[in-house]
Protein backbone atom coordinates (compact mmCIF):
# COMPACT_ATOMS: atom_id res chain seq x y z
CA UNK A 1 0.00 0.00 0.00
CA UNK A 2 1.25 3.41 -0.86
CA UNK A 3 1.98 5.84 1.94
CA UNK A 4 -0.68 8.34 0.77
CA UNK A 5 -3.35 5.65 0.68
CA UNK A 6 -2.43 4.54 4.16
CA UNK A 7 -2.74 8.10 5.43
CA UNK A 8 -6.20 8.49 3.88
CA UNK A 9 -7.38 5.19 5.37
CA UNK A 10 -6.18 6.13 8.82
CA UNK A 11 -7.80 9.56 8.56
CA UNK A 12 -11.14 8.05 7.48
CA UNK A 13 -11.08 5.55 10.31
CA UNK A 14 -10.41 8.37 12.77
CA UNK A 15 -13.43 10.34 11.47
CA UNK A 16 -15.72 7.33 11.78
CA UNK A 17 -14.45 6.52 15.28
CA UNK A 18 -14.88 10.14 16.40
CA UNK A 19 -18.45 10.28 15.09
CA UNK A 20 -19.37 7.03 16.83
CA UNK A 21 -17.74 8.14 20.04
CA UNK A 22 -19.56 11.51 19.92
CA UNK A 23 -22.86 9.79 19.27
CA UNK A 24 -22.21 7.42 22.15
CA UNK A 25 -21.27 10.33 24.41
CA UNK A 26 -24.40 12.28 23.39
CA UNK A 27 -26.64 9.31 24.13
CA UNK A 28 -25.09 8.79 27.53
CA UNK A 29 -25.83 12.37 28.57
CA UNK A 30 -29.47 12.51 27.43
CA UNK A 31 -31.93 11.94 30.29
CA UNK A 32 -35.43 10.99 29.18
CA UNK A 33 -38.24 13.04 30.73
CA UNK A 34 -39.88 11.54 33.80
CA UNK A 35 -43.43 12.38 34.90
CA UNK A 36 -43.65 13.73 38.44
CA UNK A 37 -45.08 11.25 40.94
CA UNK A 38 -48.86 11.37 41.23
CA UNK A 39 -50.11 13.28 44.24
CA UNK A 40 -51.01 10.85 46.98
CA UNK A 41 -54.66 10.82 47.97
CA UNK A 42 -54.62 11.37 51.71
CA UNK A 43 -58.40 11.47 52.13
CA UNK A 44 -59.35 9.10 54.99
CA UNK A 45 -61.30 6.01 53.96
CA UNK A 46 -63.95 4.28 56.02
CA UNK A 47 -62.95 0.63 56.37
CA UNK A 48 -66.08 -0.97 57.82
CA UNK A 49 -68.21 -3.40 55.83
CA UNK A 50 -71.68 -1.85 55.44
CA UNK A 51 -73.18 -5.30 54.90
CA UNK A 52 -72.14 -6.38 58.41
CA UNK A 53 -73.56 -3.62 60.61
CA UNK A 54 -75.47 -3.93 63.87
CA UNK A 55 -79.07 -2.74 64.09
CA UNK A 56 -79.98 0.08 66.44
CA UNK A 57 -82.81 -0.50 68.91
CA UNK A 58 -83.25 3.21 69.69
CA UNK A 59 -86.28 3.72 67.42
CA UNK A 60 -89.59 2.00 66.77
CA UNK A 61 -89.58 -0.16 63.67
CA UNK A 62 -93.09 0.78 62.52
CA UNK A 63 -93.43 4.41 61.44
CA UNK A 64 -96.38 6.77 61.72
CA UNK A 65 -97.29 7.50 58.10
CA UNK A 66 -99.36 10.44 56.85
CA UNK A 67 -100.20 11.35 53.27
CA UNK A 68 -99.36 14.82 52.04
CA UNK A 69 -102.49 16.94 51.70
CA UNK A 70 -101.20 18.14 48.33
CA UNK A 71 -100.38 15.21 46.11
CA UNK A 72 -98.97 17.48 43.42
CA UNK A 73 -95.85 17.60 45.57
CA UNK A 74 -94.71 14.37 43.98
CA UNK A 75 -90.95 14.89 43.72
CA UNK A 76 -90.18 15.33 47.42
CA UNK A 77 -86.44 15.21 47.92
CA UNK A 78 -85.46 16.61 51.33
CA UNK A 79 -87.03 17.09 54.75
CA UNK A 80 -85.96 19.21 57.74
CA UNK A 81 -87.58 20.20 61.02
CA UNK A 82 -87.97 23.84 61.99
CA UNK A 83 -86.02 24.90 65.07
CA UNK A 84 -88.00 28.12 65.41
CA UNK A 85 -91.61 27.07 64.73
CA UNK A 86 -92.78 24.12 66.80
CA UNK A 87 -94.10 21.21 64.76
CA UNK A 88 -93.26 22.73 61.39
CA UNK A 89 -91.44 20.71 58.73
CA UNK A 90 -89.83 21.96 55.53
CA UNK A 91 -89.82 19.84 52.37
CA UNK A 92 -89.25 20.58 48.70
CA UNK A 93 -89.59 19.10 45.24
CA UNK A 94 -86.42 18.60 43.21
CA UNK A 95 -87.60 19.56 39.71
CA UNK A 96 -85.34 21.93 37.79
CA UNK A 97 -85.98 25.58 38.52
CA UNK A 98 -87.92 25.07 41.75
CA UNK A 99 -87.38 27.87 44.26
CA UNK A 100 -90.12 26.99 46.73
CA UNK A 101 -89.84 25.45 50.19
CA UNK A 102 -93.05 23.71 51.24
CA UNK A 103 -94.35 24.27 54.78
CA UNK A 104 -96.00 21.21 56.35
CA UNK A 105 -96.00 19.10 59.52
CA UNK A 106 -95.91 15.44 60.57
CA UNK A 107 -99.53 15.06 59.39
CA UNK A 108 -98.66 16.30 55.89
CA UNK A 109 -100.95 19.33 56.19
CA UNK A 110 -100.77 22.04 53.55
CA UNK A 111 -99.39 25.04 55.44
CA UNK A 112 -98.28 27.15 52.52
CA UNK A 113 -94.94 27.97 50.93
CA UNK A 114 -91.73 29.89 51.36
CA UNK A 115 -90.74 31.45 48.03
CA UNK A 116 -87.16 32.50 47.34
CA UNK A 117 -87.35 35.70 45.32
CA UNK A 118 -84.63 36.60 42.83
CA UNK A 119 -83.15 33.11 42.97
CA UNK A 120 -82.53 30.77 40.05
CA UNK A 121 -82.02 27.10 40.91
CA UNK A 122 -81.23 24.02 38.84
CA UNK A 123 -81.73 20.92 40.99
CA UNK A 124 -82.61 21.28 44.69
CA UNK A 125 -81.84 17.94 46.35
CA UNK A 126 -81.66 18.39 50.13
CA UNK A 127 -82.53 20.81 52.91
CA UNK A 128 -81.23 21.50 56.41
CA UNK A 129 -81.86 23.84 59.33
CA UNK A 130 -79.02 25.10 61.51
CA UNK A 131 -77.02 28.07 62.74
CA UNK A 132 -75.53 30.68 60.47
CA UNK A 133 -73.68 33.97 60.41
CA UNK A 134 -75.75 35.72 63.11
CA UNK A 135 -75.51 34.15 66.55
CA UNK A 136 -78.81 33.12 68.10
CA UNK A 137 -80.64 32.86 64.76
CA UNK A 138 -81.50 29.75 62.79
CA UNK A 139 -81.20 29.42 59.04
CA UNK A 140 -82.66 27.25 56.31
CA UNK A 141 -80.14 25.77 53.87
CA UNK A 142 -81.36 24.49 50.50
CA UNK A 143 -78.90 22.37 48.55
CA UNK A 144 -78.98 23.06 44.81
CA UNK A 145 -76.41 20.29 44.36
CA UNK A 146 -77.98 17.79 41.96
CA UNK A 147 -75.98 17.10 38.80
CA UNK A 148 -77.08 13.87 37.12
CA UNK A 149 -74.82 14.48 34.13
CA UNK A 150 -71.84 15.63 36.24
CA UNK A 151 -71.55 18.71 34.04
CA UNK A 152 -71.97 21.70 36.36
CA UNK A 153 -68.98 23.96 36.87
CA UNK A 154 -70.26 24.76 40.36
CA UNK A 155 -73.14 23.99 42.70
CA UNK A 156 -74.88 26.16 45.27
CA UNK A 157 -76.46 26.18 48.70
CA UNK A 158 -79.01 28.91 49.38
CA UNK A 159 -79.08 30.13 52.98
CA UNK A 160 -81.69 32.40 54.51
CA UNK A 161 -82.89 33.28 57.98
CA UNK A 162 -85.69 31.04 59.17
CA UNK A 163 -88.93 33.06 59.28
CA UNK A 164 -91.39 33.12 62.16
CA UNK A 165 -94.54 31.29 61.01
CA UNK A 166 -97.82 31.93 62.80
CA UNK A 167 -101.26 30.48 61.94
CA UNK A 168 -100.03 29.00 58.70
CA UNK A 169 -102.53 27.51 56.26
CA UNK A 170 -102.74 26.63 52.58
CA UNK A 171 -102.83 30.31 51.60
CA UNK A 172 -99.62 31.23 53.39
CA UNK A 173 -96.99 32.70 51.07
CA UNK A 174 -93.76 33.92 52.63
CA UNK A 175 -91.45 35.72 50.20
CA UNK A 176 -87.75 35.76 51.09
CA UNK A 177 -85.62 38.44 49.45
CA UNK A 178 -82.49 38.21 51.63
CA UNK A 179 -80.93 34.98 50.40
CA UNK A 180 -77.22 34.15 50.49
CA UNK A 181 -76.00 32.15 47.52
CA UNK A 182 -73.07 30.02 48.65
CA UNK A 183 -71.36 28.77 45.51
CA UNK A 184 -69.13 25.68 45.71
CA UNK A 185 -66.53 24.17 43.39
CA UNK A 186 -65.27 20.59 43.61
CA UNK A 187 -61.48 20.12 43.65
CA UNK A 188 -61.34 17.95 40.52
CA UNK A 189 -64.35 17.25 38.34
CA UNK A 190 -68.09 17.78 38.66
CA UNK A 191 -70.03 15.08 40.46
CA UNK A 192 -73.65 14.35 41.33
CA UNK A 193 -74.80 14.81 44.93
CA UNK A 194 -78.07 14.74 46.86
CA UNK A 195 -76.92 14.95 50.50
CA UNK A 196 -76.42 18.17 52.46
CA UNK A 197 -75.23 18.34 56.07
CA UNK A 198 -74.79 21.42 58.27
CA UNK A 199 -72.80 20.88 61.45
CA UNK A 200 -74.54 22.86 64.24
CA UNK A 201 -71.35 22.81 66.32
CA UNK A 202 -69.03 24.37 63.71
CA UNK A 203 -71.36 25.73 60.98
CA UNK A 204 -69.31 23.78 58.43
CA UNK A 205 -71.23 22.57 55.36
CA UNK A 206 -70.82 19.04 54.02
CA UNK A 207 -71.91 17.56 50.68
CA UNK A 208 -71.90 13.79 50.13
CA UNK A 209 -71.82 12.51 46.57
CA UNK A 210 -74.31 10.09 45.02
CA UNK A 211 -72.18 7.47 43.30
CA UNK A 212 -72.32 3.73 42.78
CA UNK A 213 -70.59 1.72 45.53
CA UNK A 214 -69.03 4.80 47.11
CA UNK A 215 -69.62 8.31 48.38
CA UNK A 216 -67.10 11.09 48.89
CA UNK A 217 -67.77 13.61 51.63
CA UNK A 218 -66.74 17.18 50.83
CA UNK A 219 -66.42 20.00 53.35
CA UNK A 220 -66.77 23.77 53.08
CA UNK A 221 -65.43 25.22 56.33
CA UNK A 222 -67.24 28.10 58.02
CA UNK A 223 -67.36 30.96 57.22
CA UNK A 224 -68.46 30.41 53.64
CA UNK A 225 -68.31 33.31 51.21
CA UNK A 226 -71.49 34.60 49.58
CA UNK A 227 -69.60 36.77 47.09
CA UNK A 228 -67.46 34.21 45.28
CA UNK A 229 -66.87 30.50 44.79
CA UNK A 230 -65.94 28.40 47.83
CA UNK A 231 -63.57 25.46 47.36
CA UNK A 232 -64.79 22.07 48.54
CA UNK A 233 -62.29 19.75 50.24
CA UNK A 234 -62.59 15.96 50.14
CA UNK A 235 -62.49 14.78 53.76
CA UNK A 236 -63.78 11.18 53.67
CA UNK A 237 -64.37 8.33 51.25
CA UNK A 238 -67.02 5.76 52.15
CA UNK A 239 -68.57 2.77 50.40
CA UNK A 240 -72.19 3.87 50.75
CA UNK A 241 -74.12 3.33 47.54
CA UNK A 242 -76.23 6.09 45.93
CA UNK A 243 -76.85 8.31 48.95
CA UNK A 244 -79.99 10.44 48.71
CA UNK A 245 -80.01 12.49 51.95
CA UNK A 246 -78.58 13.03 55.41
CA UNK A 247 -78.92 15.11 58.56
CA UNK A 248 -77.18 16.09 61.79
CA UNK A 249 -79.33 16.46 64.91
CA UNK A 250 -79.84 20.00 66.27
CA UNK A 251 -77.52 19.31 69.21
CA UNK A 252 -74.86 17.84 66.92
CA UNK A 253 -74.69 14.46 68.68
CA UNK A 254 -76.35 12.28 66.02
CA UNK A 255 -75.81 11.83 62.28
CA UNK A 256 -77.87 10.02 59.65
CA UNK A 257 -77.28 9.14 56.01
CA UNK A 258 -79.69 7.30 53.75
CA UNK A 259 -80.11 5.65 50.39
CA UNK A 260 -83.40 4.67 48.79
CA UNK A 261 -83.47 1.44 50.76
CA UNK A 262 -81.47 1.88 53.97
CA UNK A 263 -80.67 4.39 56.74
CA UNK A 264 -77.40 4.57 58.71
CA UNK A 265 -77.01 6.14 62.14
CA UNK A 266 -74.05 7.40 64.21
CA UNK A 267 -73.75 8.65 67.77
CA UNK A 268 -71.15 11.40 67.71
CA UNK A 269 -68.75 11.73 70.62
CA UNK A 270 -68.45 15.03 72.45
CA UNK A 271 -64.98 15.70 71.05
CA UNK A 272 -65.42 14.11 67.63
CA UNK A 273 -65.53 15.94 64.33
CA UNK A 274 -68.06 14.83 61.75
CA UNK A 275 -65.36 12.90 59.89
CA UNK A 276 -64.07 11.22 63.05
CA UNK A 277 -67.62 10.11 63.84
CA UNK A 278 -68.23 8.73 60.35
CA UNK A 279 -64.98 6.75 60.41
CA UNK A 280 -66.58 4.56 63.08
CA UNK A 281 -68.98 1.86 61.88
CA UNK A 282 -72.60 3.06 62.07
CA UNK A 283 -75.71 1.17 63.05
CA UNK A 284 -78.68 0.69 60.77
CA UNK A 285 -81.98 2.17 61.92
CA UNK A 286 -85.52 1.15 60.98
CA UNK A 287 -86.80 1.74 57.50
CA UNK A 288 -90.13 0.17 56.60
CA UNK A 289 -89.49 0.07 52.87
CA UNK A 290 -92.79 1.88 52.36
CA UNK A 291 -91.39 4.47 49.93
CA UNK A 292 -91.14 3.92 46.20
CA UNK A 293 -88.16 6.24 45.91
CA UNK A 294 -87.04 7.17 49.41
CA UNK A 295 -85.30 10.54 49.26
CA UNK A 296 -85.22 12.59 52.46
CA UNK A 297 -84.32 12.05 56.12
CA UNK A 298 -84.30 14.52 58.98
CA UNK A 299 -84.20 14.50 62.78
CA UNK A 300 -87.13 15.87 64.76
CA UNK A 301 -86.26 19.20 66.37
CA UNK A 302 -87.03 17.87 69.87
CA UNK A 303 -85.03 14.66 69.42
CA UNK A 304 -88.13 12.48 69.47
CA UNK A 305 -87.30 10.58 66.27
CA UNK A 306 -86.70 11.09 62.57
CA UNK A 307 -88.72 11.74 59.43
CA UNK A 308 -88.45 10.42 55.88
CA UNK A 309 -90.17 11.36 52.63
CA UNK A 310 -90.31 10.02 49.10
CA UNK A 311 -90.58 10.90 45.45
CA UNK A 312 -93.50 9.27 43.60
CA UNK A 313 -93.59 11.04 40.24
CA UNK A 314 -92.62 7.93 38.28
CA UNK A 315 -95.03 5.63 40.13
CA UNK A 316 -98.61 6.23 38.94
CA UNK A 317 -101.11 5.87 41.76
CA UNK A 318 -98.46 6.06 44.51
CA UNK A 319 -99.08 8.31 47.51
CA UNK A 320 -96.70 11.07 48.54
CA UNK A 321 -96.32 10.78 52.31
CA UNK A 322 -94.21 11.54 55.37
CA UNK A 323 -93.08 8.81 57.75
CA UNK A 324 -92.01 9.34 61.36
CA UNK A 325 -89.91 6.84 63.32
CA UNK A 326 -90.37 7.51 67.02
CA UNK A 327 -87.55 7.17 69.51
CA UNK A 328 -88.25 4.50 72.15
Amino acid sequence: MKRSALVYCCFGAWIIFSACAKKSDDQSTVTPPVDPPAAQDTTPKAKYDITLLASSNAFLTTPEVHAMARQDYNELSGIAASQLNKGILYVHDDYNGNRTVVITNANGDDLGQIILDNVSTRNMEDIAVGPGPVAGKTYIYVGDIGDNNAARTSVAVYRFEEPIINNADATTKIHITAVDKLEFVYPKTAVNAETLLVDPLTKDIYIATKQSTKSILYKAPYPQSSTGPNPLFSVLTTNFDLLTSGDISPDGTEIMLRSKGQIWYWKRGATQTVVQALLVAPETVPYAGNEHQGEGVGFAADGSGYYTDTEVRDYPGAISNISFYKRK
